[in-house]
């Protein structure tokens, strides 16, 4: 690898997530100047592998944080734990998460805390409604809230 490789973080936990990044991730995978990290958090494992091995990404981690009937606290506190120590080790420039997902929020607050700038693929999507659809509007305004670049659909 070339000297001025950066380090990119993308978070995966969701079947749409995968999809959407797939292209993301395997540009990323084909240069020379991104040293990229997937980082898995298995919130919806069998849909989300399942896409993975269609697109042939392999996570580089795996926080695989979901146990029986947990909730959504559970889900963002164990995302959270494993990001923030997983993202001090990797210490990346850049962390980037898509959509709306409790992955993706996550996501955004442990780079967030670690001053690390985050970049939102699928920003600014609104409804007029903060908990319809329930929690996604939501994750994903406090998303743009912590986000530094955003990158809108098209």
């Amino acid at each position: 690898m070339p000297e001025t490789t950066h380090r990119i973080c993308i978070t995966l936990g969701t079947r749409p997530e995968a999809i959407k990044l797939a292209p993301v991730i395997q540009q990323f995978k084909n240069s020379t100047t991104f040293d990229l990290q997937v980082i898995l958090t298995g919130q919806h494992r069998e849909m989300v592998e399942q896409v993975m091995q269609m697109f042939a990404i392999e996570a580089d981690r795996d926080l695989a944080i979901m146990q029986h009937q947990q909730t959504l606290t559970d889900i963002t506190c164990r995302s959270l734990q494993g990001l923030e120590a997983l993202f001090k080790e990797l210490q990346p420039e850049m962390v980037l998460v898509q959509g709306d997902t409790t992955t993706a929020f996550a996501a955004a607050l442990a780079a967030f805390y670690q001053k690390i700038p985050v970049g939102h693929v699928e920003a600014g999507l609104r409804t007029d409604d903060v908990f319809n659809p329930y929690p996604e509007e939501a994750n994903r305004r406090l998303i743009s809230q912590l986000t530094k670049l955003h990158f809108a659909p098209t």
